[in-house]
């Protein structure tokens, strides 16, 4: 979907594919046929752009294979698909029955990573529209804490790793007059855990083709607020090159049993749901939401937040609610004034089959329907900005 900026610029809106898990081309090709395209189809709208996911082993076909690229990208026009963004974080493996720390490897100290990247770079150029010169991809922020955290020459290396990475983004804007960007995604619990975190490590990279991916349910669930955030970035010289719409599950009164109980209702083995608690001495949290509510691990005088992205549209039931309002803020600051800030926007609510079972879709159907609704939200929110969609 794109929309007219105020400034005469276009901002996209996609939805990520990492919901519908594929490793493989065919499995690709698949989410197109049931899941994107029907999803367009029940937003009326001609075109509609999505946040690929391309895993390893299909990122590889694809670069293996130029017919396969160029049939790839026939199909998406064929089907009203337009791809100007990619999810680079997960590499593999992430509809496995358990994903959890696995998805921060390989991380910025290892060679397979950069390779990746390079990899979807060259792809996304070739996959974007005919109109479009600029895509982005989002990545992981460097790595989980550990080891990282504790070795001396993991900074250098992962450092290394990024200024090779823009040398080659630089090459491929030379070769084929595309401009693509890669944004470090802050999540809780990575060595890059806020905007703030992301700082010093951009800074040290200093090149424009590297930046940030702001996904608005990891900065709730950390809770910063948006504008200090991106007034710091804008400040710093650090560009938004994404941002992922989500929102993080919130309970203001932890302490209660019957919070607990609902909060256990989302704790479960697939995906990490890091939880926070902002007290006066500072951030609280643990790598899991089990571990929050089974004993006393966290404060519970204030109120807590989990890595949980539940559907915009639809918050879970008292008394536990979502930080849709730092959607909501993030929105307005990174779009709403003169100039937009970023021109990707992606939802990225990946975790439906994860839901407890009663709010899980149960249909091909249901999921459609429930993307659709998302989008349809993150649409009225962009017009009220002041954004005209367009055809």
């Amino acid at each position: 979907m794109r929309f007219r900026h105020p400034d005469g610029s276009t901002v996209h809106l996609a939805y990520c594919t990492n919901v519908h898990p594929a490793e493989t081309l065919e499995g690709v090709r698949a989410q197109l046929r049931d899941h994107c395209e029907p999803v367009r189809r029940r937003l009326g709208r001609d075109r509609l752009g999505i946040g690929l996911w391309l895993a390893r082993d299909a990122a590889r076909t694809l670069i293996n294979d130029p017919a396969e690229l160029r049939a790839l990208r026939a199909e998406l026009d064929s089907r009203g698909l337009e791809v100007v963004t990619l999810n680079g974080f997960p590499y593999e493996g992430f509809g496995s029955d358990e994903v959890k720390y696995r998805v921060y490897r390989p991380d910025w100290t290892e060679p397979d990573r950069l390779a990746h990247t390079t990899d979807l770079a060259r792809l996304l150029a070739a996959l974007l529209p005919d109109d479009a010169t600029e895509g982005t991809i989002s990545t992981l922020p460097l790595a989980w804490r550990t080891p990282y955290d504790g070795d001396p020459g993991a900074a250098h290396t992962a450092r290394a790793a990024l200024t090779t990475l823009a040398q080659r983004l630089d090459a491929l804007a030379e070769l084929t007059g595309k401009s693509i960007r890669v944004g470090l995604e802050p999540e809780p619990g990575c060595t890059v855990e806020t905007t703030a975190d992301a700082i010093a490590p951009l800074t040290d990279v200093a090149h424009d083709r590297i930046g940030i991916c702001v996904d608005t349910c990891h900065l709730a669930t950390s809770f910063e607020d948006p504008c200090t955030a991106l007034d710091a970035l804008a400040a710093a010289g650090i560009r938004v090159v994404k941002s992922q719409l989500s929102a993080a599950l919130h309970a203001d009164h932890p302490h209660l049993p019957e919070v607990r109980t609902a909060l256990a209702a989302f704790a479960e083995p697939r995906f990490l749901h890091q939880t926070r608690t902002r007290t006066a001495a500072g951030l609280r949290g643990t790598d899991d939401l089990d571990e929050a509510v089974a004993g006393r691990a966290l404060p519970d005088s204030t109120p807590w937040r989990a890595h949980f992205h539940v559907p915009l549209h639809a918050p879970p039931a008292p008394p536990l609610t979502s930080t849709l309002p730092v959607l909501r803020d993030t929105l307005a600051r990174l779009v709403g004034g003169p100039v937009p800030l970023t021109r990707h926007l992606e939802v990225e609510t990946y975790t439906w089959q994860a839901l407890p079972a009663e709010l899980r879709p149960r249909t091909r159907t249901q999921l459609a329907d429930g993307i659709a609704a998302e989008l349809t939200l993150a649409r009225d929110l962009l017009v009220d900005l002041g954004l005209k969609e367009l055809p």
